[in-house]
């Protein structure tokens, strides 16, 4: 059946989009809505209405293409290649915060870490085999709230990797953080210091605090408790190909309020050490200079390369190098607004010996001597 020649297309068009409404409602289903192909450089879109998925392609000239569906986003096209033993392709990525003035919609971010209580995130991932790849989290730290260009402090967290890649820097110790084991690289790009959590095999799929490694970072002196969070995004990182890999879901929660049960406690860290060739003791003083207790407290600090606990009282200290964290045992598991609680391990060294850069009690960064 023709239209009438006397009906503008305007008109027709809108006559459609209510009979398909109304039809949607009668059967009870919404008009579907397609994936939204980015093809551009560094184009972008938001779903759920509260993330943002990005092409970001900056290492190369080829074609990439990424398709944002309702969860995550797909790499539909990934030509060409870079050596592996510089930068990578790109970024494809989903995020929470803001990237270069791009911000995600309601994002609580940037916010101050000494502010947030949790940061809970969530992923799943698709992996491929015909390419070089690894699949990381990128979070990023800056002593102000800005939302424009490179923060001071990259985090990355690598669930898989695929081929001749490393992170940058060096490996410098092996951690256990949220309940996983991860070896520890750090370096910098000559922009930024970067702090890397390489997984030991893939990770498909994940739920995890954010803060367990912004943490970290604090501990090893590469961020501080008065510094800000300003994006949490996860993506993959291609050298050569890419088509196929996916995000399949994405979640991202920053939640603001005390991050210590004392509500924001200052803390204060005395270490005092008694040195010998090959050998050491450390006994740790800390202090609780807020105005409320702290229970089931925990002191987290970075070991420098070369040391090793071999025991300890009055506290668990595990791992044995690298990113330890100190737990009490039952009878000092609550510190007194000013009062301290002490412990001590004995140690082995190589090389000279150095006392930690940093402590960060239950997340706050505490001040020493």
């Amino acid at each position: 059946m023709r239209s009438s020649p006397h009906l503008p297309h305007s008109l027709f068009g809108a006559l459609l989009t209510v009979f398909a409404t109304v039809a949607a409602l009668f059967t009870g289903v919404s008009p579907a809505q397609a994936d939204t192909v980015l093809c551009d450089q560094y184009a972008s879109t938001t779903i759920q209405g509260r993330y943002v998925v990005q092409n970001n392609r900056w290492g190369t000239s080829q074609t990439q293409c990424v398709t944002a569906t309702d969860t995550g986003f797909r790499v539909t096209r990934a030509d060409g290649s870079v050596p592996t033993n510089g930068a990578p392709k790109s970024y494809p990525s989903v995020f929470n915060g803001c990237h270069y003035t791009n911000c995600s919609p309601g994002t609580s971010l940037p916010a101050r870490v000494s502010g947030i209580s949790s940061a809970p995130s969530s992923i799943a991932y698709g992996y491929v085999s015909d390419a070089v790849y690894n699949a990381s989290y990128d979070i990023w730290l800056d002593p102000t709230p800005r939302t424009d260009g490179v923060n001071r402090t990259e985090i990355m967290i690598w669930f898989n990797r695929v081929g001749s890649i490393q992170p940058i820097g060096s490996p410098v110790a092996t951690a256990t953080v949220g309940g996983r084991s991860w070896q520890v690289w750090q370096g910098g790009n000559g922009t930024n210091d970067v702090l890397s959590f390489v997984a030991p095999s893939a990770i498909d799929s994940w739920s995890f605090d954010v803060m367990d490694f912004v943490r970290q970072a604090i501990a090893r002196g590469l961020a501080q408790d008065s510094w800000y969070l300003t994006s949490v995004q996860a993506g993959f990182e291609p050298w050569q190909n890419g088509t196929g890999l996916a995000v399949n879901s994405f979640s991202s929660t920053v939640n603001t309020g005390p991050s210590t049960p004392g509500g924001g406690t200052a803390c204060r860290v005395s270490y005092a050490t008694n040195v010998w060739q090959g050998g050491f003791t450390a006994n740790v003083t800390v202090a609780n200079t807020g105005s409320a207790p702290v229970s089931d407290w925990r002191l987290a600090f970075a070991l420098p390369s070369g040391q090793r606990i071999t025991s300890a009282w009055n506290a668990s200290v595990s791992p044995s190098s690298g990113s330890v964290t100190a737990t009490p045992v039952t009878h000092n598991a609550s510190i007194a607004p000013g009062g301290s609680q002490s412990f001590g391990f004995q140690g082995t060294y190589s090389g000279s010996f150095a006392a930690p850069s940093g402590f960060s009690l239950n997340g706050t960064a505490c001040a020493t001597g």
